[in-house]
């Protein structure tokens, strides 16, 4: 068996509304699949369906080889599941709530005992084990809650937005989390709206747009299946001793018409230009500062991110401004994207 999960025409209707329409698509044994979507696209219906809180409308699920229509008991004993809001009992300590959870998953006490000291240890949670979770940062109940998913060892790790609202330093703690549980054999499976933290953790991603998935690929070859959304990005400041705030009024006005330019998004103080012809473009860029008064402090030119490639794919265009000529190849709509 290579596939952890294998869903077939998998349908979920809320009486007529259609939440997920007929969706098909598989998740190999050991691998980061990130399941990708804005809101109301149907991530969190499907994600549900996967772990048995919601009896799909139509369709098949086979977890780990078992189907959940048939006998969902096996696959649920290979389930973790990290929901997006805290499952922890604050009123307990770290200890005590990784000892409940062993008991769920009938562990015997000596199992749930090493098992406990080992992910404490592990997710730097061991000097806070006698402490009530209800003094713990956000960060360490998260942590916490990944750990008590985890404590019987399952094959398939649910991870619903593990990360928003966390602040940087435990962020990249739960993401190493994340690459050791992989590391170490366990499958997983994130759902999440932080479109970089997919790039940057899983082997392959899903993106679902009202119910049907959109596209299903590793995120470097999505990336490269969209070379339209290629971009320069351009800071600029005055030649002359000049209010910055006046020099560059309107600034992004005259960017979009520029030639090969369809789209401008302003980030920060810098301006990034969306192109098919990146290289042509930078002569036409040089020019404009020229006959602007402006000096060039930084260009860049930059491959699509996966955030590009979720907007076009999703429909999405956030504080953009189109060329209303835009060059005629280009036929998909233009979308913002971030890169680090």
């Amino acid at each position: 068996m290579t596939n952890a999960i294998e869903v077939k025409n998998l349908t979920k209707y809320y009486d007529k509304f259609l939440a997920v329409d007929h969706i098909d698509f598989t998740v190999k044994q050991g691998e980061i699949f990130g399941f990708l979507g804005p809101n109301g696209a149907g991530k969190s219906t499907t994600q549900r369906m996967l772990v048995t809180l919601l009896t799909p409308t139509e369709g098949q699920i086979l977890i780990l080889g078992h189907d959940l229509a048939q006998n969902a008991y096996p696959a649920k004993r290979q389930i973790g599941l990290v929901p997006e809001e805290s499952n922890v009992y604050t009123e307990l300590t770290a200890w005590d709530n990784l000892m409940f959870t062993g008991r769920l998953y009938r562990m015997s006490k000596d199992e749930r005992r090493a098992r406990a000291e080992e992910l404490l240890e592990t997710f730097g949670l061991w000097e806070k084990r006698d402490v009530k979770v209800e003094n713990y940062s956000k960060g360490m109940r998260r942590r916490l809650s990944i750990a008590m998913a985890v404590i019987h060892k399952p094959a398939l790790l649910f991870l619903d937005e593990p990360t928003p609202g966390l602040d940087a330093q435990s962020a990249r703690a739960i993401q190493g989390l994340i690459r050791q549980l992989s590391a170490d054999g366990t499958t997983v499976f994130l759902t999440t709206h932080q479109i970089e933290e997919a790039n940057q953790l899983c082997d392959r991603v899903a993106i679902i747009n009202h119910g049907k998935i959109a596209a299903t690929d590793t995120p470097e070859q999505l990336k490269q299946t969209f070379q339209q959304v290629q971009s320069v990005e351009v800071a600029f400041v005055p030649k002359e001793t000049l209010k910055v705030s006046e020099t560059l009024e309107g600034l992004d006005e005259k960017l979009v018409s520029l030639p090969e330019v369809s789209t401008v998004v302003k980030v920060g103080d810098k301006w990034r230009l969306y192109t098919e012809d990146p290289s042509a473009l930078l002569s036409h860029i040089l020019q404009f500062a020229e006959t602007q008064g402006l000096r060039i402090v930084s260009l860049n030119t930059l491959a699509p991110s996966l955030e590009d490639v979720f907007l076009q794919i999703t429909g999405q265009q956030i504080g953009v401004i189109q060329n209303q000529n835009p060059p005629k190849r280009l036929g998909m709509r233009r979308g913002k994207g971030d890169r680090k």
